[in-house]
Parts: structure tokens; C-alpha cells; sequence
């Protein structure tokens, strides 16, 4: 016997049960962001691997460990399925030139793909609702997007997840701190691990965002970036926390706060909760100035942030949430060669006025097909039988209330399915 191909491991089908709550989210998404004016914007799934390279960082877990890599049989290029939004946007922004009369508000929704152990809210392939804004350089674009995702979490019902913010100042602000830090690291490189000790020279921030347990007191009692920022770096983050504050939204300074990507500067947040294990993140981004450059176009501002589909649906789901289900307006069943003839024509009428219409197929008994419109969840059931066929006509049984059923023409059927 054939073995039977399975899915890849951490990449997980949708099936049609989860659907209603995925359309619902992806719904409410677009509705969201249309309130604040952002655009849709839909980039490749593979891109040169050059880009997250330049991007992200070299010295980074996505690009060291993380990146599904492969080669371009045709031409020998070196391509990635995009591990994260931010650069691909930047990308598309700078090759079709979208900067050039005005800053852009824009979105995107989609797969992403990192090579990792899965785990729960931690998959393969996963989804990502990525925001960009490209060309502002003031906080008040940081808090836009602070404000717009506490929003969000009010219109999902989701409570619980707390914002941590930090700031990681300019370039020169962090070559100041590199300095002091990797000179604490070497003073204790007996408890770093492994990964620390190879990044200690290369990127020593990312050590501050290890997770080992054994490190965390030594990161504890790292010294502070916020000690070495400038005063322009302190003017953005208290103007940052002004318009927070203004707004009613609490959050939590953490220091420690260093995100997984190069390319961040001065404002970074995440949104985390307890309610995942040690995947809490839902919503993290920040400030990126450098990274329009970075790619190769003309030095302008932006901030984004990026969130976990699959986790917030895992939160929506652990509180119950039942999305409002599709229900068909009606399942048309038809016995009798004539009614047979009939019923597809009929059918499309009904979609013609915008009704949702189950149409029978594959035959069966009157009592057979009456099961399958009742368990459709259908609201009425459209009959034609040998009689209904001989008039032109249609009998509509309710299924959800008691009342009588009753034979009408086609334009009969229609306006009363339009109208309840």
C-alpha cells in the first residue's frame, strides 16, 4: 500500500470548522485598518535572499538558523521564503518608486516561513497582519500604531495583554552602549552560553533577549541603554509616552526590550500575555529609519509593526469565541427528471439576487436530501418536485421555525428570502 503524504511538520492545514473564525479575524483586520486609512499591499512569498540578509542582520537567529534557503535551479540565485513583512514592503515601496510624491500607511496579510521546532502559537509556515508607515518621522506615527493595536484588541474582546515599550535611540546612541556592554560580557563569560559568546563581539544587544534561564540574572544587572541615549532619543520616547499616557493606554517600560531585527531604531514595543507559555508575544515592531537606506533607496523615517494570526486566534478560541457562522439562505433539493432540469437554473436566479443557495447534487431520496438541508444549516428549504416542475414553481419549507410551508413562483421565493 502507497504511504499516505502528510503535511510538513509545522505547517498546518485550515480545515473548513476553523474557517468561519479565520474569515471573521481577516474581516475585522480590514475594517480596522480602513478606519486609519492604511492600504493593502501584497508582496511575493520568495525574495532574494540578499534582501533579509541586508535587512534583518546576518548576526540574527532568522538569518543564522531560521530561513527556508534554497537554489534557483534555472539561474543559481540564492532565494528565501520571507521569514518576516517589513522587508519585502520596503522593497516593493523602493522598486516602485510609492515614496515619491507622498509617505504611505500600508498593510499586508499573509504566510511567513522559519525554520523552527514548533510548538504551540510557533509554526513553520504562519501567518502575519504586518503594518507599515513609510515617510513620518515623528512619535506620533509610534503612538498611531501603539493606540491602533490597543484598538484592535478592544474589537476582538481579548483582554490581558500588556504593553512593554523600550527605545533603542539612534546609531551613534547604540555604538556608545555596544562598547559598555560587550565590556560587562567579557567581565562574565563563564555564565554566557554559547550563542552569547558568539555574538558577543557581532551583535551584543541580541544577547539581552536570550531566554536561558541561567543568564537572565546577569542580563538583570546588564547596564541600560536608556543610560547612554542623547537628548534627542529621550525627547522622542518621553514624547512617545506623553501621547500613551494622553490616550489612557498603561504600559511597562522594559529595558531588555531589544527585538529580534537589526533594522530597529529608537521606538520598540511588543504586546505580550501569559496565556500562550513561553510564546507571549502577539503584536511587537518599532521604529526603522535606517532600513529605506539599509536596501538601497534615499534615507526617509518609518515604523511598523507586525502580529501573530495564529496566536491571537488561539486566545480568541481559549476565551470561547464563536465567529458568526455562514449560513445559506436556502438548500435547494430537487427529485424527478423534470425537477432535475429545473433546479440548477433556479439555483443561479437565487445567486443572481444575492442569496446563498446550496444546491443538491449527486441524487438521492426526498427523505435523504431533506436530512442533508437540515444538517447545511440552511434557513429554508427549496423543493421541487414533478408538480412544482409542471407549474414552474417552488415550495419553501421553513427549517429554523415552525410555520408552514407553501408553494410560490421563483420571483415569490426570492423576494421572501431577500426580505427575512
Amino acid at each position: 500500500m502507497t504511504q499516505q503524504i502528510q503535511a510538513i511538520r509545522g505547517m498546518n492545514d485550515i480545515l473548513p470548522q476553523h474557517a468561519d473564525l479565520w474569515a471573521y479575524f481577516e474581516q475585522t483586520i480590514q475594517d480596522w485598518l480602513a478606519a486609519y486609512g492604511y492600504q493593502a499591499i501584497r508582496m511575493p512569498i520568495v525574495e532574494q535572499t540578499s534582501l533579509f540578509k541586508r535587512a534583518i542582520g546576518e548576526v540574527t537567529d532568522i538569518v543564522e538558523k531560521e530561513m527556508y534557503t534554497f537554489i534557483d535551479a534555472l539561474n543559481g540565485e540564492s532565494l528565501t521564503l520571507r521569514p518576516e513583512g517589513t522587508a519585502s514592503c520596503v522593497r516593493a515601496v523602493l522598486q516602485h518608486n510609492l515614496l515619491y510624491n507622498a509617505p504611505q500607511r500600508l498593510w499586508y496579510m499573509g504566510p511567513m516561513f522559519r525554520h523552527e521546532r514548533p510548538q504551540k502559537g510557533r509554526y513553520r509556515q504562519f501567518h502575519q497582519v504586518g503594518v507599515e508607515s513609510l515617510g513620518y518621522a515623528g512619535p506620533d506615527m509610534d503612538a498611531e500604531h501603539i493606540l491602533m493595536t490597543a484598538r484592535l484588541w478592544r474589537l476582538l474582546g481579548l483582554d490581558g495583554i500588556v504593553l512593554q515599550i523600550n527605545t533603542l535611540g539612534t546609531g551613534e546612541d547604540r555604538v556608545r552602549y555596544r562598547k559598555k556592554l560587550i565590556h560587562y560580557l567579557e567581565q562574565h563569560l563563564d555564565v554566557l552560553d554559547e550563542d552569547a559568546r558568539r555574538r558577543m563581539h557581532t551583535n551584543p544587544l541580541r544577547v539581552l533577549d536570550s531566554k536561558n534561564p541561567a543568564m537572565q540574572a546577569l542580563i538583570e544587572a546588564a547596564p541600560k541603554l536608556l543610560a547612554d541615549l542623547d537628548e534627542a532619543s529621550l525627547k522622542h520616547f518621553e514624547e512617545v509616552q506623553a501621547m500613551l499616557r494622553s490616550a489612557g493606554v498603561d504600559y511597562q517600560i522594559n529595558p531588555r526590550l531589544v527585538r529580534g531585527l537589526d533594522y530597529y531604531n529608537f521606538t520598540v514595543f511588543e504586546w505580550v500575555t501569559t496565556r500562550l507559555g513561553a510564546q507571549g508575544t502577539v503584536c511587537a515592531g518599532g521604529r526603522y529609519d535606517g532600513l529605506i537606506e539599509q536596501i538601497g533607496g534615499k534615507p526617509a523615517p518609518a515604523c511598523g509593526f507586525a502580529m501573530g494570526v495564529e496566536r491571537l486566534l488561539a486566545l480568541l478560541e481559549d476565551d470561547g469565541f464563536k465567529a458568526p457562522a455562514r449560513v445559506p439562505d436556502a438548500y435547494l433539493l430537487h427529485v424527478g427528471e423534470a425537477a432535475d432540469r429545473m433546479a440548477m437554473p433556479v439555483a443561479e436566479k437565487l445567486r443572481d439576487r444575492g442569496l446563498n443557495v446550496i444546491l443538491h447534487c449527486g441524487g438521492g431520496s426526498f427523505k435523504s436530501q431533506m436530512k442533508k438541508a437540515d444538517a447545511s444549516g440552511a434557513r429554508y428549504a427549496l423543493i421541487i418536485g414533478d408538480d412544482e416542475a409542471a407549474a414552474g414553481e417552488v415550495t419553501l419549507k421553513p427549517l429554523r421555525e415552525l410555520a408552514e410551508q407553501a408553494r410560490m413562483t421563483v420571483e415569490q421565493a426570492a423576494e421572501l428570502l431577500d426580505n427575512v
